[in-house]
């Protein structure tokens, strides 16, 4: 619940800060464009992994035997058009047979709902924390002077949003959405009806159709894969602060990391921390998300996003003291993309160019690793420290899934 909360207030920030969670759609208005399609191609590993498609009891479950350093690979299907359906709306997307997902799955359109009381990813009205959230970003054994930035829950309830608290720059114009919202006809994967698990030997290689009863027949043949796994790892360092490292990727564009942390008992109380690894102070976003090449080489250009070459960054000392006992990091390798349309793209297409369906595929790696629980998709050793002799702990043993709980809160090993 303390994670969740963090992302809920992370959510909650960059809205009030007016920084779109959601990239703008294509408009649909006098377009000949039918249908939109969209594949994003996940990665995950560590904590990552073990919360792919499972969740909640799935997630807690695998802790529970001992996964710390899972790799599997997920899927979101997303197809948008504007024509409504013949009869009911049926869609499925017929996989090649390496994906290990048999013939097709169903993109399912969900039924229509009154918009909720609250923005998805963002706490509910009336569940603001009470506490702080101090900003850093940066790699680097120590902050530099100017952080962090304070920010007062209470103030950001009443509407006082400190001018310039999300620095811009992270615009995407040449992005698109797939949502029900910007739909006529909308269908998903994975739904309700269906959300079958994909492996670590699950690929994407090969061709794929989409047949739908309300948009054209979409079909085109991948050859680009699912990134391979980044195994990301944490290490003390003396001065307080902690060293991350990982794989390089052969096909990452770029790689961005954030952290966070909640110091004190918890609760709605508890002062929150948020760093990112960017040079500037930027946040969320479509930082969170899928990126295309162009716009992670702007980024990267920018010091937004770490350049390819990057393999490690350092998380400053004081982020780390100000986090508590337990830290929750998250490292993104933005991958490539594959773009398709019917008819296909002409050399030197003006602006206004418009095919009957566009489909693009998008690619990422994530890791997951929650600094001071060793073997929760990281590893945690002080340099310098003689690792042969550890001392006993005299925390209880952490037992049935309440014990999962305590365990994140430093209350049982």
């Amino acid at each position: 619940m303390k994670y969740r909360l963090m992302a809920g207030t992370a959510g909650l920030l960059v809205v009030a800060a007016g920084v779109s969670l959601a990239t703008p759609a294509v408009s649909q208005s006098g377009s000949t464009t039918v249908a939109r399609y969209t594949i994003d191609a996940s990665t995950l590993s560590g904590m990552a992994g073990l919360g792919a498609g499972g969740g909640g009891l799935g997630m807690a479950m695998n802790m529970m035997r001992g996964g710390g350093g899972q790799v599997v690979h997920a899927l979101e299907l997303r197809l948008g058009s504007n024509r409504a359906a013949t009869g009911a709306p049926k869609a499925d997307h017929f996989m090649p047979p390496v994906a290990k997902l048999g013939t097709s799955v169903p993109l399912v359109t969900p039924e229509r709902a009154q918009a909720p009381d609250y923005v998805p990813g963002t706490i509910p009205q009336g569940q603001m924390p009470k506490g702080r959230l101090l900003l850093y970003w940066g790699c680097g054994e120590h902050a530099p002077k100017g952080q962090p930035v304070v920010i007062d829950f209470a103030k950001m309830a009443k509407g006082q949003v400190p001018p310039g608290l999300f620095a811009q720059g992270v615009n995407l114009p040449e992005d698109w959405q797939v949502l029900a919202s910007n739909s006529t006809t909308y269908g998903e994967w994975p739904n309700a009806r269906e959300s079958k698990q994909l492996s670590a030997q699950s690929s994407l290689l090969g061709a794929h159709k989409v047949v739908s009863t309300y948009a054209p027949e979409i079909g085109f043949t991948l050859a680009d894969d699912f990134m391979p796994a980044l195994q990301a790892r944490s290490s003390a360092m003396a001065s307080g602060a902690v060293g991350l490292n990982w794989n390089a990727l052969p096909k990452a564009t770029g790689y961005y990391a954030w952290l966070m942390g909640a110091a004190g008992a918890g609760g709605q109380n508890t002062d929150m921390v948020w760093w990112s690894s960017s040079s500037s102070q930027q946040f969320g976003g479509a930082l969170a998300g899928w990126l295309s090449p162009a716009a992670v080489g702007k980024l990267v250009a920018a010091g937004t996003v770490m350049p390819s070459s990057q393999t490690s960054c350092t998380v400053p000392a004081e982020v780390k003291q100000a986090a508590g006992q337990v830290a929750m990091t998250q490292l993104f390798a933005y991958g490539p993309q594959a773009d398709f349309s019917y008819p296909p793209r002409p050399a030197g297409a003006k602006p206004g160019w418009k095919p009957e369906w566009i489909a693009r595929v998008r690619f990422r790696a994530n890791a997951t690793l929650m600094l001071g629980l060793p073997g929760m998709g990281g590893t945690e050793q002080s340099e310098g420290s003689d690792q042969s002799a550890p001392v006993p702990s005299t925390k209880p043993k952490c037992k049935g899934l309440a014990g999962i709980a305590k365990r994140a809160a430093g209350l049982c090993e």
